[in-house]
This record gives structure tokens, C-alpha cells and sequence, in this order.
């Protein structure tokens, strides 16, 4: 099958949505599947206000369609609702070519977390974008049924995986602080909550691996705490097999693959009962989930490191991938190559 992926968040964007896709592109193709992507790094872009690290890319839609169109797709999917995701989306409905999109982040909720946009008015416009999608595939089954609260429809669960031959525990002590290490990996955004994390009375040390534009902030406000900064994703391992618990303080992630990551590691986590966490650990035992964090920290120190591995391990990229798969909509023959561009 050639598949078509449409997304405004690549590199050198870092997260979990661009490892997702990077990840399942790869399996699609061992799959024996063509896939082609479009992504900003074919256009002329602009930061993103409030958030520089993200390119939008400027007036996409000729070269959207044309791409399309010189691919000749047997299904098409549509990532994210950014510039190039609305410049395909117009492309499927004018020339009526089925497509399917995907839900990776919360995004009315980090809109809100930002800019204190009304949750009502985000979720409007993402109605409007997912609408004529012929499956939205959202990563838990807890987001599947807070979209269809939302009045969503054709929503499908599409899961996620951990390389389990880069991510395994390995003896290390590249984190040099005192124990017990409490270490949180991610973006250094609001919308992350990290904060919460930091303010925490815990034993030992904090440890936080990442950028963001909150980072300098973060820094002059809990100056006891140890940064890292951001780390290639290979050069992660090592790092969390140094500490003792993964805190997850974020309470607007859809799944939160740094988890997975960090559990094949043998790491415990401690994360608050939202979505993302309550479907990824839920009572499985290998993390404590707690409106109270701290709490949640101290009992996930009793957790021995074989269970949040035995627990990693029940999720695989190839599953998700054909699970991606079977949610795709065949392009009728021909649709494609009839079709006109769009030159907005």
C-alpha cells in the first residue's frame, strides 16, 4: 500500500508525536508499505508565536495538493491541525478523497494552559477539523472516550510502542546526585507541568532532562534542582537507569511515550490519575498513580525495577503500526489522479 502522512510537527522538532511517526513509518516500511511524508521541512516556515520551536509553514497548499496528486496515495492521513494538516484536509474534501487524521496531543487543554483560550472554542475548531475524517485515531482508550464526550465521531484507538532493543536497563551512574533520583524527561513548557514536580518536598534530588521555553524560568525559580538539558533520544537509556523513580507530572499528555521509555529502563513512575497514565499504567503495578505527587514519588520507590520492564514489554511498535494500518481508508482508484489542486 502506498500511504501518504501529512504532518506539521518533524524535526528537528523532539516529541512524542514526531518519535510516533517516526517509529511508525518504519514499521509500515518493514511492513513491506510505501509511505511518503510531508512535512514542514519542505516549505518556508515561520515559528510558532508562544512557541518558536515549532515551524508553521507558509501558504502550503499548492505544493500539498501537487505532492499528493505526483504520489498517487492509496490512503492518506492527516497528523496534526497545523498549516500543511488543513492544506491536505482541503485538498481530500474539494476533490472528495477519504482520509483519516489523528488526535496526538490535548490540545484544547495546552492552548488553555498557554493563552487561556476557552476549552469550548478549542474543541470547536477541532470538531470542525476531525469532522469529515473517516477515523480519527486517538492513543488510549480514556482519550477515545473523552473525544466522543466531546461529540467527535469515527474515533479509533491507535496505541504506541517503546523500542524495547534501545530502551532496556543498563548499571549506570551517569546521573551523579543524591539518591533517591527523582528524574522527569520532556518538554520545559507550561503545559507540561514540571513545576509541579519541582515544587515537590522530596528526599534525595530532583532531575529534569529536557528544553523549553520554560527552562530558564524553572531554573531561577527551583535552583536545586539539576538540569540537563535536552538529550538525543539514543543517549537516554543511560540516564534513566541512573535514577530510581520517572515522575510524569503533565496532566494534558494523550499517552506520554516517555513512560514506556522509562519503565523498559526500569523505571517506576509516579504520575497524577488523568488520561494517558490511568490507561498506560493503570493497576499493572509498575507506577503509583496520585492526585497527591509526592505521595505518588514515595510509594513508586518501593517498586522493584522488574515490574515497570515486565510492564514495558507488553507494548510493541509493530503492533501499533498494524493496529495504525488497519484504520487507514483506501483512496478509490483513480480519485487521485482526477483530482484538481487547491491554490490557497
Amino acid at each position: 500500500m502506498k500511504i501518504m502522512i501529512i504532518t506539521d510537527a518533524w524535526e528537528p522538532q523532539v516529541n512524542g508525536v514526531v518519535r510516533t511517526l517516526k517509529q511508525t513509518r518504519k514499521e509500515l516500511t518493514l511492513m513491506g508499505h510505501e509511505v511518503d511524508m510531508i512535512t514542514p521541512l519542505e516549505f518556508k516556515t515561520f515559528p510558532c508565536p508562544t512557541y518558536p520551536d515549532i515551524s508553521l509553514s507558509i501558504l502550503p497548499a499548492k505544493k500539498v495538493s501537487q505532492r499528493i496528486r505526483a504520489f498517487k496515495p492509496d490512503a492518506i492521513h492527516i497528523s496534526t491541525e497545523g498549516p500543511l494538516g488543513l492544506a491536505a484536509r482541503s485538498f481530500a474534501l474539494k476533490n472528495k478523497i477519504p482520509y483519516s487524521t489523528a488526535y496526538h496531543t490535548r490540545f484544547p487543554e495546552y492552548v488553555y494552559a498557554r493563552i487561556r483560550v476557552p476549552l469550548s472554542w478549542t474543541y470547536r475548531f477541532l470538531r470542525w477539523f476531525h469532522g469529515p475524517s473517516c477515523a480519527v485515531m486517538a492513543p488510549t482508550p480514556a482519550i477515545v472516550a473523552e473525544l466522543q464526550k466531546n461529540k467527535f465521531k469515527n474515533v479509533v484507538l491507535w496505541s504506541r510502542g517503546v523500542d524495547l532493543e534501545r530502551f532496556q536497563y543498563e548499571a549506570s551512574s551517569c546521573i551523579n546526585t543524591p539518591r533517591p533520583i527523582f528524574l522527569c524527561v520532556g518538554r520545559v513548557a507550561v503545559e507540561k507541568n514540571i513545576e509541579a514536580f519541582l515544587s515537590l518536598d522530596l528526599p534525595g534530588s530532583k532531575v529534569v532532562i529536557g528544553d523549553g521555553p520554560s527552562l530558564s524560568l524553572l531554573k531561577d525559580k527551583y535552583p536545586n534542582a539539576t538540569y540537563l538539558g535536552a538529550k538525543d533520544q539514543a543517549d537516554l537509556p543511560p540516564y534513566y537507569s541512573s535514577a530510581d523513580v520517572f515522575v510524569f507530572p503533565s496532566r494534558t499528555d494523550t499517552f506520554g511515550l516517555v513512560i514506556l521509555e522509562a519503565m523498559a529502563c526500569g523505571l517506576p513512575v509516579a504520575a497524577y490519575p488523568v488520561a494517558g497514565p490511568i490507561d498506560v499504567i493503570g493497576n499493572s503495578g509498575s507506577g503509583v498513580l496520585k492526585e497527591d505527587l509526592r505521595e505518588a514519588c514515595l510509594e513508586a520507590l518501593k517498586i522493584p525495577k522488574e515490574a515497570a520492564i515486565a510492564h514495558a514489554k507488553l507494548y510493541s511498535w509493530r503492533s501499533a503500526s498494524e493496529q495504525f494500518a488497519r484504520h487507514l481508508v483506501p483512496v478509490p482508484e483513480g480519485l487521485v489522479e482526477h483530482s484538481t489542486d487547491i491554490e490557497i
